[in-house]
């Protein structure tokens, strides 16, 4: 009885995959779909009128003042300089628009227009292992996993030319990119990008620094340390 049981299941499977799935002619209809996994759901899609509106329009104007993810209006009343000051052995003035672009007038300029802190080096950090990386690997060294599927001609932050480069300069790269680079100023917001600048600068003097680069109180406890 079972071994009958079996071959009616097989027989009713086959006519219901028959039926269901195969029509047998061309037909303009929409496929019979038993899990239409959520294939249909009421939503707005890009040209393609909406009866919800009363224009009856689909696509809708942004709210006023939205601005694309990633993206920051330029800031200068909120800079958190005075209005004439000094930062890094660089003169900021009120209005200045490095924050926004790196440079003063046609140069490039070196700061961190933002105070550096153990918060902003911590974002740095974080926001770098995010998007620098996978390229230019943990230490700077441009040893990351992505050139190891075959991508090349990946910087080392370690090069003189990289130590050299105004700080305004390297954060124009991460906003705009640079060669096989693509720019990332639709993803990382304004702060995070002065944040990634300063951190890189922390791993270029992690490979270059002397014991006298150390504060004297941190000094002082290292050189009390056992030698090996």
């Amino acid at each position: 009885m079972l071994r009958y049981f079996f071959i009616g299941l097989g027989l009713f499977l086959v006519g219901l995959f028959a039926v269901a799935g195969f029509r047998g002619q061309k037909s303009g209809k929409p496929p019979i779909e038993i899990f239409p996994d959520m294939d249909h759901q009421p939503k707005v899609k890009a040209q393609v009128p909406s009866s919800f509106f009363s224009d009856n329009r689909g696509n809708r104007l942004p709210v006023a003042g939205t601005v694309p993810i990633g993206y920051e209006a330029p800031r200068s009343k909120d800079n958190p300089f005075p209005d004439e000051g000094k930062y890094n052995g660089v003169r900021f003035t009120a209005g200045t628009d490095y924050l926004n672009t790196g440079r003063f007038g046609d140069q490039w300029g070196t700061g961190i227009p933002l105070p550096v802190t153990a918060e902003l080096m911590q974002r740095g950090k974080e926001r770098y292992q995010i998007f620098c990386a996978v390229c230019h690997g943990a230490s700077g060294g441009g040893n990351g996993v992505a050139g190891q599927y075959g991508l090349v001609a990946i910087a080392s932050y370690h090069q003189d030319r990289l130590r050299e480069m105004a700080d305004g300069e390297i954060y124009n790269t991460i906003v705009h990119g640079k060669n096989t680079m693509l720019g990332y100023g639709d993803r990382i917001p304004l702060n995070d990008r002065w944040a990634i600048v300063a951190y890189i600068r922390a791993l270029q003097l992690a490979q270059t620094a002397t014991i006298n680069d150390v504060p004297a109180g941190e000094r002082a406890k290292l050189e009390a340390l056992p030698q090996p």
